[in-house]
């Protein structure tokens, strides 16, 4: 009887150390989660940053058209006077567009845009 505690009290003792020694398949499995979760976030980043520009891109368009078509009408009334390349830009800037959208649609160097949007302050200053 003793042998066999003694026995028994010795098998518990080497698997206790071999515990120590032996693979944690929960924290590696831990570690993977963690792993696709930040991969899964990153991926989620990135596209609401392309869908960001998408939209900015379409909405950029739209306006474009929108001014156009606005200086068409005016045009044809006879009341206002046709918008030029300058009003469109400040239209533009005015509604939040960044300079290099305002640039594209516009055929302009961005040089050109924000020399357009800030002449009327500097007139304005002097």
């Amino acid at each position: 009887m003793i042998y066999a505690v003694a026995a028994l009290a010795g098998a518990a003792i080497v698997f206790f150390i071999f515990s120590f020694f032996a693979k944690d398949r929960i924290k590696q499995l831990e570690q993977q989660m963690e792993q696709l979760n930040l991969t899964m976030m990153q991926n989620d980043y990135q596209m609401k940053k392309k869908m960001k520009v998408l939209e900015e891109e379409l909405l950029a368009g739209d306006l474009t058209q929108e001014i156009v078509h606005q200086q068409s009408r005016k045009q044809t009334s006879g009341l206002f006077k046709p918008q030029n390349t300058e009003d469109t830009v400040l239209t533009m800037y005015q509604k939040g567009y960044k300079a290099h959208y305002i640039a594209k649609q516009t055929h302009l160097s961005e040089d050109e845009v924000l020399a357009l949007v800030h002449r009327p302050q500097q007139g304005e200053q002097s």
